[in-house]
């Protein structure tokens, strides 16, 4: 098929690159726009969180800048981080992960590409949920894969075996992709469920693919990992949350045995390795767990008093709050359109948060996402704006 001519005669963009944009990042760009002119911002639109890097990994970081050099290293990652990685399965779940299963990634971005690319054909369907991390639908997108849209809600928030059986059975799903605790929910599958959802994919012959990227940041119930329920599911986990080491873009799955080497192979060609200075500093991080559960402890007081005031502010329909750092909430009698409200409130409150529209594009032009991420104190301030700005 002839490629579209631009306005301007030369050749078009891509169709596969024709995705919607990933809103919260266009929110921060906007805020940050804001910011530059003088005014105080609270951001609640990104989860990023507002504490430094662990001090153990920057010292990490500092002892291999004093050694001078940094070069590719694996494709799959340098081994004494594999190896870290797959001892910290066997010391916060019981479950014993070789570390030649165990990949290393810039950041979970480059891992959910990977895995999609290995597991995946061109074509396939793919399960996500709604309201849900709008980049798996985009990078599906991109990729010539189809998403598989299931609408949650507050009163059924996450996904069911008996549910999976039956969008398998109207669509020929190829894959599942779920996230638990979830973005932008913070709602977490209990063990039990999670190890029913993984034992129905693998009954129905289809790939199971975990997202833990907001494992140790869990406030009510127990996180479990499909690690250590099947060795087919393919794991994704990141530095970026728990551990506050966003910039420093390195992730990590663990993979069934089928996959390790597609996946070595892809990345080679599409990345080389992750960063160097990343993999050795981030072996420091699993050391940090007393700086770092400080920080999930002021996650945990801004939950809290979000929980309590944002009810009392006119949101309704809170999605559980179990883990991670966000609340998803319908704007209930404030408003009908999440897009317009987060304007205003960027504009005349200073206060940034995501619509709906972001992670549910057919029902979520009502509801919006804040992140608490941030300080308790800066969260604090947040609630102050909104409601005098609300009176």
């Amino acid at each position: 098929m002839k490629r579209l001519q631009t306005a301007v005669g030369g050749p078009a963009a891509s169709r596969r690159s024709a995705i919607r944009p990933f809103v919260a990042m266009d929110v921060l760009a906007a805020a940050n726009r804001r910011e530059a002119t003088g005014a105080r911002v609270v951001h609640m639109e990104v989860g990023q969180p507002s504490a430094p890097t662990p001090r153990a990994v920057i010292e990490a970081a500092r002892d291999a800048l004093a050694a001078g050099r940094f070069g590719y290293t694996e494709a799959l990652g340098i081994p004494a981080l594999r190896e870290r990685v797959a001892r910290h399965y066997h010391e916060a779940y019981g479950v014993r992960v070789d570390p030649r299963r165990v990949a290393i990634t810039t950041g979970s971005s480059a891992a959910f590409n990977l895995a999609l690319l290995a597991a995946f054909d061109a074509g396939d369907r793919v399960l996500v949920t709604a309201p849900g991390y709008p980049a798996y639908r985009n990078i599906l997108g991109a990729l010539d894969l189809a998403p598989v849209e299931v609408e949650l809600s507050a009163s059924a928030p996450v996904l069911t075996p008996e549910r999976l059986r039956e969008i398998h059975a109207a669509h020929d799903l190829s894959g599942v992709l779920i996230a638990s605790p979830a973005n932008p929910t913070g709602t977490m599958l209990t063990p039990t469920g999670l190890a029913a959802l993984v034992a129905a994919a693998e009954e129905l012959g289809i790939r199971y693919i975990s997202d833990e990227i907001y494992h140790r940041l869990v406030y009510d119930g127990v996180a479990a990992t499909a690690a250590g329920m099947s060795p087919h599911a393919i794991v994704v986990n990141s530095f970026s949350k728990y551990y506050c080491m966003t910039g420093w873009r390195i992730g990590w799955m663990v993979l069934p045995e089928d996959l390790v080497r597609p996946v070595e192979r892809i990345a080679q060609n599409l990345y080389i390795c992750p960063p160097d200075i990343s993999q050795q500093a981030a072996i420091a991080a699993f050391d940090a767990t007393e700086e770092l559960d400080a920080v999930r402890d002021g996650y945990a007081a801004s939950r809290a008093l979000l929980l309590r005031r944002l009810p009392e502010l006119g949101f309704t329909d809170l999605y559980p709050v179990d883990g991670a750092f966000y609340v998803y909430a319908s704007l209930g009698g404030l408003g009908d359109d999440a897009e317009v409200f987060a304007a205003r409130m960027l504009a005349e409150a200073g206060v940034a948060a995501t619509p709906g529209i972001d992670f549910d594009p057919v029902a979520g032009s009502g509801s919006i996402r804040f992140s608490f991420a941030g300080s308790p104190a800066d969260m604090a301030e947040a609630v102050q704006r909104m409601e005098a700005w609300l009176k």
